[in-house]
């Protein structure tokens, strides 16, 4: 049977949604072959918190680490897809889960952010019970198809402090609605970005 690749990024474009008072993406075009120009030279402002996007340690702890500092290997090799069935702003919680983590990646499909171009606040999240669960399952890494492991309204970052106790990696605002529950290879590399908090990545699944 043939590879299958599932882009489960958002596109990138002024409509893409980012968290209240962050910085939406735009485009300047500084040149332009239409225009006369040798070629078509273009700048991008954003967040780097934007779509499918990694986030660094030192984005919710201090001290942490940057994003330029983590180790790749997070980001690839072996994940599982799987469907949670929660609420709307609701934490997920073990008993959610459709499937036994199995894999040291576990992207979650809570399909309670459906649109990444229209922001909903009630989006679901991570509870610290099932971050410690999956740890203790080898996980090592925790995606999710909303734009934060934490609730809208969390102050304290329950989740993110409880993953930052483990050392474990997230990957947050990816898109999952057309990728079945299963087993995958995991490609999500973020940029070296020098002392940033984050990384926005171009997240993949193939098929195994």
């Amino acid at each position: 049977m043939a590879q299958r690749i599932f882009d489960i990024t958002p596109p990138i474009s002024p409509r893409l949604g980012v968290w209240p008072g962050d910085t939406p993406a735009s485009r300047e075009v500084l040149l332009e072959i239409e225009k006369g120009a040798t070629v078509t030279l273009s700048t991008l402002r954003a967040t780097v918190h934007l779509g499918a996007h990694a986030d660094a340690p030192n984005h919710y702890v201090s001290p942490g680490v940057a994003i330029e500092q983590r180790s790749l290997d997070f980001y690839l090799g072996p994940c599982q897809v799987i469907r949670a069935n929660v609420p709307r702003g609701h934490r997920v919680i073990p008993a959610m889960l459709a499937a036994v983590p199995r894999l040291p990646r576990v992207l979650l499909h809570t399909g309670t952010f459906a649109d990444p171009t229209n922001w909903n606040n009630d989006f679901a999240a991570l509870s610290p019970e099932l971050v410690d669960h999956l740890h203790e399952r080898g996980v090592r890494l925790i995606g999710i198809d909303t734009p934060s492991v934490d609730l809208m309204d969390d102050k304290l970052l329950l989740a993110h402090q409880r993953i930052a106790s483990h050392d474990m990696a997230i990957l947050e605002g990816i898109v999952l609605c057309d990728v079945p529950d299963g087993d995958y290879e995991l490609i999500a590399l973020p940029l070296p970005l020098v002392g940033f908090d984050a990384s926005p990545v171009r997240a993949v699944l193939r098929t195994l």
